[in-house]
């Protein structure tokens, strides 16, 4: 309990604690570390996370913080920088140094390697256009996080099978980004036959060139996988070989297979059929794709959104029997103001459902 000083009792420690725990505001924490010099250092012990703005301050600011849990920073940074950080914040659980691409690529990796020594408790690391990243990095770092759930290589063009193949043994992730990466269908392989298909419930593929049928196919060993994206992944290497194959993915919640143009309505019909949790779906740019198909979704119980940007072959009647047909519904997606002129007047007419219309890209959440 606090101490009492003539009319004034002194709040402990312990009491601050408490009430700092109940400030989820930023603001408030601010306003509370101004009371005093002791408030001030008790708010940064306390503190559990950090963005960093300007890298010059790091080695200045970063003391205060010696309980973090989160860092971030989209700034340069360099592998002494990393190290120091592993030194000054040891219960570190995720450091995310997603940038623009347009940053010095100064990062070579071996700061990454100690800061999984040195955190034990390190579990989600995004590295987003990072692109000095190498797989001899990953292959390093992997051994030493064996905590590691959450994985973002996105836009980090060194990748390849080699760093896949120590990613397929990590038995406990759930999240990995590997947009844009240059591996092939071997290093897809060593993910569908390694530990972490038994964990993944997210796997991000957009834009990589080097995958076909032969590996996407192999993807249904993934049982317990939620979210998956092939957006623009050698948009013209799969088939509906691969989509059947996905399509025996149950667990599917969220499915981005725009711009594969060798698709047609045989891969949407049977993940109409096949994959009963299948919430959001995007098959734009799938120019093979015909209403036919899109009807095939009528009686779906959980689907409540669909986007058709750039499907000439899709109607308005096609649409309507979706409305009609899937409860869930709430966003459809269309091409183009055009479009939503052309088919809202007939969908007003002809059903008093209310689902959304929109032209715009949605935005998908896949944690």
């Amino acid at each position: 309990m606090g101490k009492q000083l003539g009319r004034i009792r002194l709040l402990s420690h312990e009491e601050l604690g408490l009430i700092l725990a109940k400030l989820t505001d930023p603001g408030d924490r601010i306003t509370f570390s101004q009371v005093c010099k002791e408030w001030f250092q008790l708010e940064a012990l306390h503190r559990s996370s950090l963005r960093l703005l300007r890298h010059q301050f790091l080695r200045q600011v970063l003391p205060r913080f010696p309980n973090l849990l989160t860092f971030q920073t989209s700034e340069h940074i360099t592998d002494p920088d990393l190290e120091f950080i592993a030194q000054t914040c040891p219960q570190l659980e995720t450091i995310d140094l997603t940038t623009s691409g347009h940053k010095p690529f100064c990062l070579l990796g071996f700061g990454l390697v100690e800061l999984a020594n040195r955190c034990p408790k390190l579990s989600k690391v995004l590295l987003k256009r990072r692109r000095s990243i190498t797989d001899h990095v990953i292959v390093s770092f992997i051994k030493f996080a064996p905590n590691l759930v959450h994985l973002d290589l996105g836009g980090c063009y060194s990748i390849s099978d080699r760093a896949l193949k120590a990613i397929g043994c990590c038995g406990s992730l759930s999240y990995l980004d590997l947009e844009s990466c240059g591996f092939t269908d071997r290093g897809l392989g060593f993910l569908a036959n390694g530990s972490c298909a038994k964990t993944l419930k997210t796997l991000v593929l957009a834009w990589c060139k080097g995958i076909t049928d032969v590996r996407v196919s192999r993807l249904q060993k993934m049982q317990c996988l939620e979210h998956l994206s092939l957006c623009n992944s050698s948009r013209h290497k799969i088939t509906d070989i691969g989509g059947l194959a996905i399509s025996a993915i149950k667990t599917l919640r969220t499915l981005n297979l725009a711009a594969l143009a060798k698709l047609s309505n045989r891969t949407v019909a049977a993940l109409a059929e096949n994959c009963p949790n299948l919430e959001v779906l995007d098959v734009s740019e799938c120019r093979l794709l015909t209403g036919a198909g899109i009807r095939a979704f009528r009686g779906h119980m959980c689907l409540e959104t669909i986007v058709l940007h750039r499907l000439h072959q899709v109607h308005a009647s096609d649409l309507e029997h979706l409305v009609l047909g899937c409860p869930a519904l709430k966003s459809i997606f269309v091409h183009g103001e055009e479009s939503l002129s052309e088919i809202l007047p007939l969908m007003q007419e002809r059903t008093r459902r209310f689902v959304r219309m929109d032209s715009a890209f949605p935005t998908y959440s896949s944690k």
